[in-house]
């Protein structure tokens, strides 16, 4: 990694080939009247230039420069994602859970999942709040230790013979009291899934028949609204959709189960408001499957989520390859608009999550998606998904496997978690229309900025070797007050932006000064060493890590002129809060 070097004497006439600033005072032949009044505005520049951050170069760019536009419609956005759009999962799986030879997941298993641990605390805390979904594979196998279950309590066993590998499993109540007393005090907001193969059958066709026995579900839902436990969501089953990932339940009888579950939860919250949520099926998109069940629970479900790993199986050796492709990238868009197209001619309400997103199935690959890597693939699927109106996206895993946000072993955050908790503070609700003109291995998206004035803008350089000079356009009528402002700040700027320096020095004078109004804020996301396998993320050139109390480090940004171009250099990642700019579409 390249240092970072305060700016030494302004007036010098040598270039400066790692900093760049809005200043260069060139030493001159000065008459005597003007010598002392130029000291003495070189040293108060000087004192306001060194407050602010530095980045080199080298952090920001290499390589070949070309320019780009970034064209954002502010008219009206195209979607609204929940507040707490950023979501991840826990799951049930055991440390005997292996795949390829290989065995990831530790205790970090709802069930054995240390609790105490101040970075998990710290982790989720920094969210406020983060949205966790209990479930996944076994939640299917799952039954709870409540008081209409008279038989012993037993663990998950591995058995090969059994569906899913493993024997049935048991959540006791004194472990969902541990859990519980945590996610309060973490303020996490919690979707739990539900055991829907419970009273079924299995055939030899791989179909699973017959009514949902809901009375084990029933009894857990009653013993948590009694303790006063907060569930924001029921989901029904897991990958039981379509053709199922190991068996698969109709479209009509699922619809009948659901509708079921919101009857019976209307039952037990009767005195309860708000009410949670009822979601299913919490599977892969099979468009006639998924239409079948929207138009037999219109009146019934709150949240329908499907399920993506549109990379493959995590053994695959071109992981990689797929994650810089943009062709690739693109592919998955054809599920969000064939599910959003599946809704909008349907009867339901119903919004659209995607319940759980690992990339990868199969656990994952080590160093690929736990490496900074992940983050091109992690960041442009939630920008994607917000494009066509999702309103939350949890990834498959917080914790556990080889996709986890946080280290299995050490807790410690991977780079995801970081990308995540960027998305979280930065990008708002409303999401605006944004596509990109010049390289195609750049991703842009944009949104109303959270909780502030003006846009937050997402972009992902794939290249690597081009550092990309992107400029913002706006539609006719989305201009802000701005507007004119910027564009002759621009004029005034334009050679020094020329130049191959990136990063330009914001000044702001005292005395009211309305300089601020030209600084936007800048978080660039890049590799140790620029190394795409490694788990350490640089922010602006500096290493993201917790600190021996485990606390989550701040997220500070770089303040950087207006008028120019965001910089965004090869295999980097960039956030430019642009307060300035006020669109129809965020007001």
């Amino acid at each position: 990694m390249a240092s970072s070097v305060m700016i030494p004497l302004l007036c010098s006439d040598r270039k400066r080939k790692r900093e760049t600033q809005i200043l260069n005072c060139s030493c001159m032949n000065l008459k005597t009247g003007s010598l002392f009044w130029l000291m003495g505005l070189c040293f108060w520049v000087f004192l306001f230039c060194c407050s602010f951050s530095t980045v080199s170069a080298d952090t920001v760019g290499g390589g070949n420069n070309v320019g780009g536009t970034v064209f954002i419609n502010g008219k009206s956005p195209i979607g609204k994602i929940d507040d707490d759009f950023v979501c991840a999962t826990l799951d049930w799986w055991p440390p005997e859970k292996c795949d390829y030879g290989t065995c990831r997941w530790g205790h970090a298993s709802l069930l054995n999942l240390d609790l105490n641990n101040k970075i998990l605390l710290n982790a989720i805390k920094a969210f406020t709040p983060l949205k966790l979904r209990l479930g996944g594979t076994l939640q299917d196998k799952v039954i709870y230790d409540t008081e209409d279950h008279t038989l012993p309590c037993p663990q998950f066993v591995k058995n090969t013979s059994e569906l899913f590998g493993f024997s049935q499993g048991c959540l006791p109540l004194y472990r969902w009291d541990e859990l519980n007393t945590f996610f309060k005090k973490s303020g996490a907001v919690i979707i739990f899934g539900l055991n829907a193969l419970s009273g079924r059958f299995l055939r030899t066709d791989g179909s699973a028949v017959g009514d949902w026995n809901s009375s084990n579900a029933e009894s857990l839902i009653r013993y948590t609204v009694t303790k006063g436990y907060n569930i924001s969501g029921w989901e029904l089953g897991n990958e039981l959709s379509g053709n199922g990932v190991g068996t698969r339940v109709a479209a009509n009888q699922y619809a009948f189960d659901t509708v079921s579950l919101r009857n019976l939860v209307q039952n037990i919250y009767s005195d309860v408001e708000p009410k949670p949520q009822i979601i299913a099926p919490g599977g892969f998109f099979d468009q006639k499957w998924f239409s079948d069940f929207l138009n037999k629970t219109a009146k019934s479900l709150d949240v329908i989520t499907h399920h993506i790993y549109n990379l493959g199986p995590g053994v695959d050796t071109h992981l990689i390859e797929k994650i810089l492709d943009p062709s690739y990238l693109d592919g998955e868009a054809n599920t969000f608009g064939r599910l959003q197209s599946t809704i909008n001619s349907s009867a339901s309400l119903a919004a659209s999550w995607v319940g759980e997103a690992g990339g990868a199935y199969n656990s994952g690959r080590d160093l690929v998606t736990n490496a900074f890597v992940f983050s091109f693939w992690y960041l442009d699927q939630l920008g994607m998904a917000s494009a066509y109106d999702t309103k939350t996206y949890c990834r498959q895993t917080f914790i556990g496997g080889n996709y986890g946000l946080l280290n299995t072993t050490t807790f410690v955050p991977n780079p995801d978690y970081y990308s995540a908790l960027l998305w979280h503070r930065l990008m708002g609700r409303k999401v605006l229309a944004t596509s990109f003109s010049g390289n195609k291995k750049i991703r842009a998206y944009a949104h109303c900025a959270k909780q502030s004035q003006g846009i937050t803008l997402l972009l992902i350089n794939l290249d690597n070797s081009t550092t990309v000079e992107a400029k913002i356009t706006f539609n006719d009528t989305s201009t802000s007050h701005h507007k004119h402002k910027l564009h002759r700040l621009h004029r005034l700027h334009k050679d020094h932006h020329r130049h191959r320096f990136h990063i330009t020095k914001v000044i702001r004078f005292p005395g009211g000064s309305k300089t601020s109004e030209m600084v936007r804020e800048e978080y660039h996301l890049t590799a140790k060493d620029g190394n795409l396998h490694s788990q350490t993320m640089l922010l602006n050139g500096n290493i993201l890590t917790v600190n021996a109390s485990g606390d989550i480090p701040p997220l500070e940004p770089l303040n950087v002129n207006s008028s120019g171009p965001i910089t965004v250099a090869p295999f980097s990642i960039v956030f430019a809060h642009i307060p300035s700019v006020v669109l129809p579409a965020c007001r």
